[in-house]
């Protein structure tokens, strides 16, 4: 992994890996700026994607074609789907699934992409495995799962809607992005790693908690990333 894409949604969940990096070259392509430089040591392409699974998966394809990355880290919040996953924890993706995909009518199972041979796009197990230790170490006061991330270009803030989503899809946490950036992975034959700090409960109080906890779910996801590297 020469290379490594480092991918946020939003601009607060990369903007403290930038200001860490140096000899910075910056590029803009689709309106988003791609920062390339150096990162403990490493090479890292690290670029704000935007919200949703066409800004995000436009901005992973870029990633490969412009910059020649050789793998892709999505770091960001999400949503809870199970009790026992807290606010603040960390959720790494076994694999992701987008949860909005319906094609049902044609007989497809929901969530199945027609006509691809995949239903859900696998993480990368050595990533995942290196996050994992590194997290509980960096991040001791609070819980790390490996679990199954579900996108949907939706932001889930109903309890019926995600118990669908559990019921369905069996997920970990719920989020707008990752799906997308996996299926990319698996396309161009990359490794993924999709990172999700939980920043609500994907329920009735999800608008309130997310506004509330925002920030110090981003920081243990920052924080996670930014330890890998100097392990990578």
């Amino acid at each position: 992994m020469n290379k490594i894409g480092i991918i946020g949604a939003m601009e607060q969940e990369i903007s403290l890996l930038k200001e860490k990096m140096e000899e910075v070259c910056i590029t803009t392509r689709a309106s988003m700026e791609f920062y390339e430089g150096r990162l403990h040591g490493k090479q890292v392409v690290v670029v704000r994607s935007g919200i949703g699974k066409v800004n995000a998966g436009v901005c992973a394809q870029i990633l490969v074609d412009v910059f020649g990355v050789e793998a892709m880290i999505n770091t960001g919040i999400a949503g809870s789907l199970k009790n026992e996953i807290n606010i603040g924890d960390i959720v790494l993706s076994t694999d992701v699934v987008q949860h909005d995909m319906d094609a049902s009518g044609f007989g497809y199972p929901l969530g199945q992409i027609p006509q691809m041979d995949a239903f859900s796009f696998e993480a990368d197990a050595h990533l995942a495995d290196l996050a994992e230790r590194v997290c509980k170490r960096v991040n001791p006061e609070i819980q790390v799962f490996r679990g199954r991330v579900a996108s949907g270009d939706q932001f889930i803030s109903s309890r019926s809607v995600k118990e669908e989503i559990k019921k369905n899809f069996q997920g970990f946490c719920v989020e707008m992005e990752g799906a997308a950036i996996g299926q990319t992975a698996y396309l161009n034959g990359i490794p993924f790693l999709i990172i999700r700090a939980i920043s609500d409960k994907a329920d009735d109080s999800a608008s309130v908690a997310y506004e509330t906890f925002e920030k110090q779910a981003i920081l243990h996801s920052v924080n996670l990333t930014e330890n890998m590297l100097k392990e990578l």
